[in-house]
């Protein structure tokens, strides 16, 4: 989205508790209609850094602006182009989603008759009209997780942060969410995400910004934060799940080796690629296992984030 204006911009930011530094020279922009995933350990600084961005928290240097508006001196410019929600959904569970919905409508200043047609608009857009007149605490944790987007965005904002919205969501209820971030930037909203499923990351994002300690380490597309790696990986594919104690045994001495016990593989960084292949080819050939595939492939982000945060390379 090279040439658009910035929706986001840090610039040296920091922030300390007490001696102790959350962010330490974090800089960074986000283009108008993008998403950007902001990736860390806990304790990485993301929520921190959200909390600058939404006007929550000041920061103790640097500067940072939202829409345009510096996130101190205009703090209330920025609260007026944003939408926000948190780790947990901030909804009344005894009303229903309607209700809800409709409320966060009037305290956003919107006459009666408004609230009501926004609310109704956004059940449908957030496919909640089967439990739009139940109460919340009847709702399951994706339903909650839309509804809470939902009430985020009854007035439309320019920028929305979201800060890890599918945590503990099933795999169904999270893709849920990711359709409704796409069709948001879609109609131009900004984006910025925390989360810490790298897929989400993968999936959602035009570019990644991936913290360590309240430091930038990494920064670039998912395509390009592979690339840095400088490898590939030899991905085994077994028949049976209790073979993989034994191949990851085999395998232990070429290098960094990881086991998925649902997907039945085993990977091993291929640094001599080809070279590589066949040695993992001839050891398993030795174990006698019965293997359904075998190939090479480019590493996924989950091994991007383990490597740049353990080693700690700054590109």
């Amino acid at each position: 989205m090279e040439g658009d204006p910035l929706m986001i911009e840090l610039d040296g930011l920091t922030k300390a508790y007490g001696g102790v530094s959350a962010l330490n020279d974090v800089s960074f922009t986000v283009p108008t209609g993008s998403v950007l995933a902001l990736l860390g350990h806990n304790g990485a600084g993301k929520t921190t850094a959200v909390q600058i961005l939404s006007t929550l928290i000041p920061p103790t240097g640097g500067r940072a602006t939202v829409a345009g508006y510096d996130v101190v001196e205009q703090a209330g410019q920025v609260r007026d182009s944003i939408g926000v929600t948190g780790q947990s959904a901030s909804l009344d569970y005894v009303i229903t989603g309607r209700q809800n919905l409709t409320l966060f409508g009037r305290l956003r200043g919107m006459r009666r008759k408004e609230a009501r047609q926004r609310a109704d608009q956004l059940i449908g857009e957030f496919e909640l009209d089967h439990a739009a007149d139940r109460p919340v605490s009847t709702y399951s944790g994706g339903m909650r997780r839309r509804l809470d987007i939902a009430a985020a965005l009854v007035v439309t904002p320019k920028v929305l942060f979201l800060d890890e919205p599918t945590t503990g969501l099933d795999p169904l209820s999270r893709r849920q969410v990711w359709e409704r971030v796409s069709a948001l930037t879609a109609d131009g909203v900004t984006v910025l995400l925390t989360t810490q499923y790298l897929e989400e990351a993968d999936v959602l994002s035009d570019s990644i910004v991936i913290l360590n300690s309240g430091r930038v380490i990494a920064h670039g597309t998912a395509d390009e934060l592979k690339n840095q790696t400088g490898s590939t990986y030899c991905q085994v594919t077994l028949v049976r799940r209790a073979d993989i104690p034994r191949v990851v045994a085999a395998l232990a001495d070429i290098d960094d080796v990881d086991a998925d016990d649902e997907g039945n593989t085993v990977s091993v960084r291929a640094r001599d690629g080809v070279g590589t292949l066949s040695e993992v080819v001839r050891r398993t050939e030795q174990l006698g296992v019965g293997l359904v595939d075998i190939s090479l492939r480019r590493p996924t982000l989950d091994e991007v984030f383990v490597h740049l945060s353990t080693t700690g390379l700054v590109p």
